[in-house]
């Protein structure tokens, strides 16, 4: 039986529109498209936001009564295994993955006016929402976060022939599938444009600015009471507010497009300089290879190579990280774009905090949201990073730190929901 189709209201109000939201990960991981699910439902319209749901979500998705979220089935544990070789893993999981998204994009929610879906993944992502928007008389759009093709390639590399089956996908789908596109910087918007991709349909950017919950500290006393509760930052709180010991923040996926060893390698050239200041580094996020890394600061610490450094990981809820970040010296982004043209949210989130940050800058887009010696500093090497944090920390850096935070402060101004309305409101409906 073929699914049920969407129906045009007329004349259309706010709250007849309706929108699925797909991200084919996991929800509580994907702010942006949290985000979208929370700009429709201010303006009254109906959202169905379709993922994995492992992370709790963003607080106002549960409390919000035109939010509803549809959890997709996570495809079995025996397809994880690392056992099973990908040749024979890969195509069962997408084929699981093409049953759930079918059974719940066309069956389990009602038809919407919109769907838009997150890329990467794009298999089968793409081709699964292309064949519901015709079944369902709804609309297209894709929000294109990075490539699929360019992030397989960082594993298999780009002469593999899933790489090049991957890339051919995703060009025909971007060109065949929407109504409209999203991009997170014009540096992928114009590539989108250009072959290979020539995709026709309109492309619109949408820069990730920080939700509400991200907010510049309010008071000395309010950073003193979080430090003094937070498990990971409780001992160490008095000197941290002293200033004698420096709290930076890393937030990691734990993949190898962020290589976490140029933070490890820039910690242990500073700390042989004798007069620098204590520093405290807590890594937020779950991933792949963080047992490894986890494995190697044991060593590096018992080797003595992190004397007056302390690596602490964590994993926090939306609002204590939100609060870490505003609490922190200086936040370090490691994200290395594979297609050169995306953008880390984590950047956006430090900013919303008022948090300066180092961040790897070995990308074309990078300067389109950190701008050096303004906001940030950047950095392509271990060498580098390490300078960074010993200028920084040390007492004839303390003007240019101040200067750094007064200039994230100022991006903390450009948020999300101003963005979103002016860019997006009017094309979904929810804006006369």
């Amino acid at each position: 039986m073929l699914p049920s189709r969407y129906v045009k209201h007329s004349p259309a109000s706010h709250e007849s529109v309706s929108v699925q939201v797909l991200v084919l990960g996991d929800i509580g991981r994907s702010p942006r498209m949290q985000y979208h699910a929370l700009s429709v439902a201010r303006h009254g319209g109906r959202v169905d936001l379709i993922g994995y749901h492992e992370s709790p979500p963003h607080p106002d998705i549960l409390a919000n009564p035109r939010i509803k979220i549809y959890p997709l089935a996570s495809p079995p544990s025996l397809l994880k295994y690392q056992s099973i070789p990908f040749i024979i893993a890969g195509p069962l999981k997408v084929l699981w993955q093409v049953w759930t998204l079918i059974r719940v994009l066309g069956y389990q929610t009602p038809p919407a006016r919109w769907l838009l879906v997150q890329n990467p993944p794009s298999i089968p992502t793409l081709a699964i929402a292309l064949l519901i928007s015709v079944l369902r008389n709804t609309h297209l759009m894709i929000d294109w976060h990075n490539y699929g093709w360019t992030i397989l390639a960082g594993t298999k590399g780009r002469e593999h022939p899933f790489v090049k089956i991957s890339k051919a996908y995703e060009c025909a789908l971007g060109q065949a599938a929407p109504t409209a596109n999203i991009t997170v910087t014009h540096a992928m918007k114009r590539q989108l444009e250009r072959a290979p991709y020539n995709v026709k349909a309109p492309i619109l950017t949408l820069h990730d600015r920080p939700a509400s919950i991200f907010q510049p500290l309010k008071s000395h006393l309010d950073r003193k009471d979080f430090l003094e509760k937070l498990p990971e930052t409780k001992d160490f709180a008095s000197n941290i507010i002293a200033g004698q010991t420096r709290l930076i923040v890393s937030s990691t996926s734990w993949t190898p497009d962020e290589d976490f060893s140029l933070l490890l390698d820039a910690l242990v050239r500073y700390a042989k300089e004798e007069t620098a200041h204590p520093i405290i580094a807590i890594i937020t996020g779950r991933g792949p290879q963080k047992s490894f890394y986890e494995e190697r600061i044991q060593d590096l610490q018992r080797a003595g190579e992190l004397p007056n450094i302390r690596i602490l990981t964590a994993w926090l809820t939306m609002e204590d990280y939100a609060k870490l970040l505003s609490c922190a010296d200086l936040g370090i982004c490691l994200h290395m774009s594979s297609s050169g043209v995306d953008l880390p949210m984590k950047v956006v989130d430090m900013f919303g905090s008022g948090l300066p940050v180092a961040a790897y800058s070995g990308y074309e887009s990078f300067s389109e949201l950190v701008k050096e010696g303004v906001n940030g500093c950047a950095f392509e090497t271990a060498e580098e990073l390490a300078t960074i944090l010993k200028r920084l920390f040390s007492e004839e850096g303390s003007a240019e730190l101040r200067t750094l935070r007064e200039g994230a402060k100022k991006e903390s101004d450009l948020r999300w929901d101003e963005e979103w309305d002016r860019v997006l409101g009017r094309v979904l409906g929810v804006i006369d």
